[in-house]
């Protein structure tokens, strides 16, 4: 008798379980807000940007309501765990340290990683060439962990809370160079004013033991619906033309790559 009452108690759980399950018509989106062309904050307060649209037409694709939150980087996927959001948007790469936290859509998009320098600049990308030298990176990045796994013992790695701390500090000459996906650096840094006093140096880096298999969308691990219905909407964004639509306003080359 208490073996039944034990497997009808498991089953009502189970039951209860799956009556309570999500249905996913509200899809909130963790979203850094200070990582142009990916996500910035206007002067009014508004997100824009590749991921900002990306995330909206995701959720037109499900047709569910999209909620979009600004995080700051380093407490991102925290926040992702804590249930401030259901799924970080914010060109976080797909790496497998990351895996071990949270899950991943497949990529959504793959840029090559590149230094920034004041034109003119020689650098030696080697420990012995770059041995105490000042190199910016978000901190908690792929480019952090790249730059601490290669050169940690040597280069002076400069870690800031956003890009624009160093893209300040390049420019006052506190640091020699910054380390960040070039898109970003392109459109955060050389294409505003002054960026032509500065210009990419050194190898274009895609290695994925550090910068994964692209940018993809993290998820929770429980949630693996979401992630599902996340893959199949950003392959049918890209059959029907959406994405490169979206690519083009803010990218002039192929931003998925193969």
């Amino acid at each position: 008798m208490k073996k039944w009452l034990v497997a009808a108690a498991v089953m009502a759980a189970v039951g209860s379980t799956s009556v309570a399950a999500k249905d996913w018509k509200v899809v909130r989106f963790g979203i850094e807000g200070a990582y142009p062309p990916f996500s910035w904050t206007t002067n009014e307060g508004d997100l824009k940007g590749f991921d900002v649209d990306m995330a909206n037409a995701l959720c037109e694709e499900m047709q569910a309501k999209c909620k979009i939150v600004a995080q700051d980087w380093d407490g991102i996927i925290p926040s992702l765990l804590a249930r401030k959001y259901d799924a970080i948007i914010a060109a976080m790469s797909i790496t497998e340290e990351r895996k071990r936290k949270v899950d991943f859509t497949n990529k959504y998009a793959l840029i090559p990683n590149k230094f920034v320098a004041e034109k003119g600049t020689d650098l030696t990308f080697t420990k012995e060439g770059l041995d105490g030298v000042k190199i910016g990176v978000q901190r908690a990045t792929t480019h952090d962990k790249y730059l601490t796994d290669n050169y940690g013992d040597a280069v002076d790695i400069v870690r800031y809370g956003t890009f624009d701390e160093a893209y300040l500090d390049l420019k006052a000459g506190r640091i020699e160079s910054i380390l960040g996906d070039a898109s970003a650096l392109q459109q955060g840094l050389l294409d505003k004013e002054g960026g032509d006093e500065f210009e990419f140096i050194g190898p274009s880096l895609t290695n994925p033991e550090w910068f994964g298999e692209g940018f993809g969308i993290a998820t929770r691990k429980q949630d693996k619906a979401l992630t599902e219905k996340l893959n199949q909407a950003i392959d049918s964004l890209r059959e029907k033309g959406v994405y490169d639509e979206i690519a083009a306003k803010y990218f002039d080359y192929d931003v998925y790559g193969e």
